[in-house]
């Protein structure tokens, strides 16, 4: 099982591949795949037939997922990727960057 270090709605840094340097906000996860759904991330072309949105058809971009570890949580303090420690704080799991403090669940 892979650990959760990163979360729906959270800023990524793509660390690895075309889009390296890249930063993202994750639209969906996948944990069982290990895969994440990152917007502006690793697009793909697809055509669309017609229909009552696209009268004439067209091709579109669309953002496929790419594996987890290719993702690092971003630090927007420190503005760069960063690795994820847990704390413990009233009783609940907080996800904590490493180097600066900076709290991911508010």
């Amino acid at each position: 099982m892979s650990v959760k270090r990163i979360k729906k709605d959270d800023t990524v840094i793509v660390i690895a591949g075309k889009d390296n340097g890249k930063t993202g906000k994750v639209l969906a996860v996948d944990y069982t795949k290990n895969k994440a759904l990152v917007e502006g991330i690793n697009m793909k072309k697809k055509t669309v037939a017609k229909s009552q949105a696209y009268p004439e058809g067209a091709i579109v971009d669309l953002p496929s997922p790419i594996d987890m570890s290719n993702l690092m949580p971003y630090d927007p303090e420190a503005k760069k990727g960063v690795r994820i420690s847990r704390v413990r704080e009233d009783g609940k799991s907080v996800r904590v960057a490493k180097g600066t403090g900076y709290r991911f669940d508010k």
